[in-house]
């Protein structure tokens, strides 16, 4: 049987507000047309109501003609905040979890299962994780409990990726270069930093996945729309199972 080819991305859309300071989610969507992944993890996504462009979260999924899953965090404003899943294949399920630290900013893990075809079934694990070190340390420990992505009931491969926030080699690095693989991005773009997107210094956005995946290729989507779009680039991935 021929592998089955399936592309990845995730992107930190900034609340789709530009490097120029204005919020066009139209523009986000743009970006994500081309990227043309078959399931994107969208991080800062910010959705009142729930018609037109100002309902980000199913305004991306009109637009493209994917399935749209919602990992609501908190609320922004009044609209709802969090974490987002778009998907062009099958999605059989979905679970949100609490992964905050009392006294910060409240975080989401969107955990959506995709039906990759031939029995087979992809846990996607979409992170936003907090920018203090010890709110890190615990988020790294909360992720890896049987309930979250160590649980019995996942019977297909697994990706984390998302905005890990750790600019340096951490305990959420660690812990999760230990339990998967990698995309070492030196390996495929001779280097790793990704943040901010127009002059990169820092390595924030991450994808780590099981071993009976295999990475093709990965890459930072630099187009110029997307250098201005949102203070990060997608990093797409590549993988055959």
């Amino acid at each position: 049987m021929k592998p089955t080819r399936v592309r990845l991305a995730t992107y930190n859309i900034h609340k789709a507000r530009g490097m120029d300071g204005r919020t066009r989610p139209n523009r986000i969507a743009e970006v994500l047309r081309q990227v043309d992944a078959d399931v994107i993890a969208l991080q800062e996504v910010l959705s009142f109501g729930r018609t037109g462009h100002v309902d980000q979260a199913h305004y991306f999924g009109h637009e493209l003609g994917y399935t749209t899953v919602v990992g609501e965090n908190r609320k922004h404003r009044g609209a709802a905040y969090g974490n987002v899943v778009l998907s062009r294949l099958p999605v059989i399920g979905s679970c949100n979890y609490d992964v905050s630290v009392p006294g910060r900013e409240e975080r989401g893990c969107l955990r959506t299962d995709i039906d990759l075809g031939h029995k087979a079934i992809l846990h996607l694990f979409n992170v936003h994780l907090g920018t203090a070190y010890m709110e890190r340390r615990h988020q790294a420990r909360r992720l890896l409990e049987e309930e979250l992505i160590r649980s019995e009931k996942l019977n297909g491969p697994r990706v984390v990726l998302g905005d890990f926030n750790e600019w340096v080699r951490g305990l959420v690095s660690r812990l999760l270069t230990a339990e998967f693989e990698s995309a070492d991005l030196r390996l495929h773009l001779g280097k790793r930093r990704t943040y901010p997107g127009f002059f990169p210094f820092m390595h924030l956005d991450h994808i780590y996945f099981d071993h009976s995946l295999k990475l093709v290729n990965v890459c930072l989507h630099k187009s110029p729309t997307a250098m201005i779009a949102s203070d990060h680039l997608p990093l797409v991935a590549d993988f055959t199972f």
